[in-house]
């Protein structure tokens, strides 16, 4: 059988296109970073702490070295908490008892890039959204939108409890 011009090119085409899929398929796949935190955002919080319910009004402010939360407990108390950079966190209430308590962690509030270093879980949806997912200090899972980038739900892990 005679070669044509035209086998030739078909030939060829073939040998390059699966040159392009071997190498291709070689390329180890980039795995996406989480998005860091504005310097400073509100965002308004539902917790649920095992049945225990609150709304969270956060106000995270990074430039400044605060994070302020006013957080309403179902059928509870509206509680203040005002924590600083240095570690130093105030809770008060401003009802007729006008508590107030001072606590010292070792750490501040969380910075912009506090996520750094997480590892990569793959990709799961919650509530309608498409989320990256990333587990963090081993008790932490952190989802974020795939399209915004914004954080749709953490998941804290006490207790060996997942």
């Amino acid at each position: 059988m005679v070669s044509t011009p035209f086998h030739s090119i078909i030939f060829l085409f073939l040998v390059f296109y699966a040159g392009v899929k071997i190498s291709v398929a070689d390329e180890p796949e980039t795995q996406p970073v989480p998005a860091s935190w504005p310097e400073q955002f509100h965002a308004l919080m539902l917790m649920n702490k095992s049945g225990s319910i609150e709304i969270v009004d956060l106000w995270y402010d990074w430039i400044n070295g605060r994070n302020f939360n006013i957080i309403q407990k179902q059928l509870g108390k509206l509680t203040y908490d005002l924590e600083w950079n240095n570690g130093t966190s105030f809770y008060y209430t401003l009802d007729a008892s006008k508590t107030c308590r001072t606590v010292h962690f070792e750490v501040g509030i969380l910075r912009p890039n506090w996520l750094d270093g997480a590892n990569y879980l793959g990709q799961r949806n919650v509530s309608g959204f498409l989320c990256n997912v990333w587990e963090k200090v081993d008790f932490l899972w952190y989802y974020e939108d795939v399209v915004t980038k914004r954080p749709v739900q953490w998941i804290f892990y006490t207790d060996n409890c997942r």
